[in-house]
């Protein structure tokens, strides 16, 4: 356990160490973990998976290469984690007690936004992630005063007057400690673009994408661990989240019970029976009962299997027609034998 704790020796010198770099104040120092507390209502899942694992064997060859960054805990002692939350976790698996942490005093919206943008430089991203983590950043946005009298919508808006434009790059880096580099809006830019816009430009998402993306916080955690795990698709999710709550119970008890989802089309008449105040179970079972496409049974036959039967210039059409007309004809037979 000593060789471990030893990962975080190169830092041992740095502790108190301070500067006022761009005007912030702030100090890297190495911080017990059970000092570090979870960044409050974050978004992002740190998940025991392959991907800890390797950070984790990282971090033991060859230790922690970039700090964490936390703020003075704001509800109590010790610090609240900006950016690490994987490092941490990583170090925890490792045995590791301590880790250099960059200590910066930042506000509420401050911590939040330099919290989302760390953490969305991954590349593996969960749909309700990305959900809370765009609510978040949007809502810190407008706190900040950028353009409080807009909202986000499901409409999307053009740009007056779309030109290449130059901003400045900041750096950063990401929970996993790589470095990114991002650009930095001008305050008088700022002033004239929507904040909803602005995010889109800032996480290359469109602004209609942003807006479905934070609708997902209205479907109940069920629904929206079924939209993680792939069993729900985006755009029927999406379609899901305009269902009243107790209507989202009822539907996920109909879908386990009946062992299927809504495709696209079943799940847009179900928002508007909900709209329409006409949504029940029973309306539900109706709906999910209907066969959908993907639902009806395919046979399939590989062709070599039965090449050497057919003529070699017949086509795929004239093979499946014969193969129809021979079942037909069989089925004949028998009907007569009977």
């Amino acid at each position: 356990m000593e060789e471990k704790n030893s990962i975080c020796s190169n830092w041992q010198g740095d502790q108190g160490i301070e500067s006022d770099k761009d005007n912030k104040h702030e100090k890297i120092a190495v911080i017990p973990l059970n000092q570090l507390k979870d960044f409050k209502n974050h978004p992002f899942k740190v998940e025991l998976n392959t991907e800890l694992f390797e950070l984790m064997q990282s971090i033991e060859n060859e230790g922690v290469l970039a700090p964490l960054l936390a703020r003075p805990n704001p509800d109590g002692e010790g610090y609240e984690i900006v950016a690490g939350h994987r490092r941490k976790a990583a170090c925890e698996w490792a045995g590791i007690t301590d880790v250099p942490v960059v200590i910066r005093n930042l506000d509420d919206e401050q911590a939040v936004i330099a919290m989302i943008d760390s953490n969305l430089q991954r590349e593996n991203i969960k749909p309700s992630e990305k959900a809370y983590a765009y609510k978040m950043r949007l809502e810190a946005m407008k706190r900040q005063g950028l353009r409080t009298d807009l909202t986000s919508s499901q409409v999307g808006t053009k740009l007056e007057n779309p030109t290449v434009e130059v901003n400045k790059l900041e750096t950063s880096y990401d929970d996993e400690g790589k470095w990114n580099i991002n650009s930095q809006v001008d305050d008088d830019k700022k002033s004239n673009i929507r904040t909803d816009d602005l995010l889109a430009k800032q996480v290359g998402e469109s602004r209609n994408q942003i807006a479905r993306y934070i609708r997902l916080t209205n479907l109940i955690p069920k629904i929206l661990d079924m939209v993680d795990e792939g069993k729900i698709a985006f755009t029927i999710a999406v379609e899901l989240s305009y269902l009243k709550e107790e209507e989202q119970y009822e539907l996920h008890a109909v879908m386990e019970i009946e062992q299927c989802t809504p495709s696209l089309s079943q799940a847009n008449r179900l928002k508007r029976m909900s709209q329409a105040g006409n949504l029940d179970m029973d309306a539900m079972y109706d709906v999910l009962g209907e066969e959908k496409p993907n639902q009806k049974v395919q046979i399939k036959i590989q062709a070599e299997r039965l090449d050497q039967y057919f003529p070699s210039n017949y086509t795929d059409r004239q093979k499946v027609e014969l193969i129809e007309k021979l079942v037909k004809s069989w089925h004949d037979l028998r009907i007569q034998k009977r």
